[in-house]
Order: C-alpha cells, then sequence, then structure tokens
C-alpha cells in the first residue's frame, strides 16, 4: 500500500470582533493504506496586521483548503520534513 499523509485542521482561534484567526492547530496522519502509522499536531500563530488585508476571508466564509494553505505557507520547509 502506498503512504500518505492527511492535513486537518483540529482548532481554530480568533478574535471574536473582526474574525481574524490569530491560532491554527492542525494535525498531521501518516497512513499506510487504512492503517494510521503516525500522526503530528502543530500550531501556528498569526500575528493580526493593523488594518485587515483585502483578500481577507470571513471567518464563517473559510474551508478547511484555505486554512491549511495558511498554515503550510507559514511551515515553509518544516511541510516536506512532515
Amino acid at each position: 500500500m502506498a503512504f500518505t499523509k492527511t492535513w486537518q485542521v483540529n482548532t481554530l482561534e480568533r478574535d471574536v470582533a473582526d474574525g481574524h484567526v490569530n491560532k491554527v492547530i492542525y494535525r498531521v496522519k501518516g497512513m499506510d493504506g487504512s492503517e494510521e502509522k503516525t500522526r503530528e499536531t502543530g500550531e501556528v500563530n498569526f500575528v493580526k496586521p493593523s488594518s485587515l488585508p483585502s483578500d481577507f476571508v470571513a471567518y464563517d466564509k473559510l474551508t478547511e483548503a484555505t486554512v491549511l494553505g495558511w498554515v503550510k505557507t507559514a511551515l515553509g520547509d518544516e511541510v516536506a520534513k512532515i
């Protein structure tokens, strides 16, 4: 069987006033077929800019794919190591 990695968002913490996400807790599961071989959990913190950017996505419009994109961008080269 092929070894696959599955990225998931566990928790989002946000500023309730404007919806800015300030922390993402993520999980990466390593699977060999249907058997889980490894699991790693981590977190990424985001600093709120002085003004929200034009591409700001409202909290209720966020998708897991969007948030995982932020996480992977923030992790940079660590993504390959995970």
